[in-house]
């Protein structure tokens, strides 16, 4: 697939991103349905920004990323259910997999925050390594995915974005600068909500296996 072919809307950046997400963190409810998929992309943790999301423009979204080859039904149960193939139609090894994910997710982050909020996708072992993947999905020969953001006035470290929606415009670059400034208390709490979240889908999962 060419990068050239992805300009892929918010929606569809979210629902992909939430099904990246959700086949590593919840395996055993993925692929997902639309309910699930529906919870999954207007949930408040993790987010930027949070979205309210309807049925529709959830369908609408499914059909533009099955249209790419970026998702896919999955038969054989009397849900419909959804997955992806974020790796496999970008020609990407899995740990590249991880921070497209909490890009689509989360918007612009620097190395260090993509390693913190890639740990339940795939553990970094440091910000070398996760600058390493940075640096070889930027100079893809077939098409960067990712680009550096000039660095922010007062700012140590440059963020990085995904392009899989196009050219990053000024505003989306500078849309991060809110998730930054919201404090370390504020993306501690956010990482707890998100296992509180987890841990009610495992249960609820045991209730449905064990009813």
């Amino acid at each position: 697939m060419s990068i050239t072919e992805l300009n892929l809307s918010i929606p569809a950046q979210r629902v992909l991103g939430t099904l990246a997400e959700k086949q590593r963190t919840v395996p055993d409810t993925y692929p997902l349905s639309l309910n699930a998929l529906l919870a999954g992309c207007n949930q408040k943790t993790c987010r930027n920004p949070v979205l309210e999301l309807d049925e529709a423009a959830i369908s609408a979204a499914l059909d533009e990323l099955k249209d790419l080859g970026l998702v896919s039904e999955v038969s054989g149960s009397r849900v419909v259910r959804f997955a992806h193939h974020l790796e496999q139609a970008l020609a990407v090894p899995t740990q590249a997999g991880a921070l497209l994910t909490v890009f689509l997710l989360r918007g612009p982050q620097t190395a260090g925050e993509l390693r913190l909020n890639c740990e339940r996708l795939h553990a970094f072992a440091d910000i070398s390594s996760v600058e390493a993947f940075l640096v070889e999905l930027a100079g893809r020969p077939a098409g960067a995915l990712v680009v550096q953001l000039p660095r922010a006035p007062g700012s140590r470290e440059s963020r990085w974005m995904h392009l899989l929606g196009g050219v990053v415009s000024e505003a989306v670059a500078a849309g991060g600068e809110q998730l930054r400034s919201s404090g370390n208390f504020a993306e501690l709490s956010d990482r707890v909500a998100a296992l509180e979240a987890e841990v009610a889908e495992v249960r609820a999962l045991l209730a449905r296996l064990t009813g």
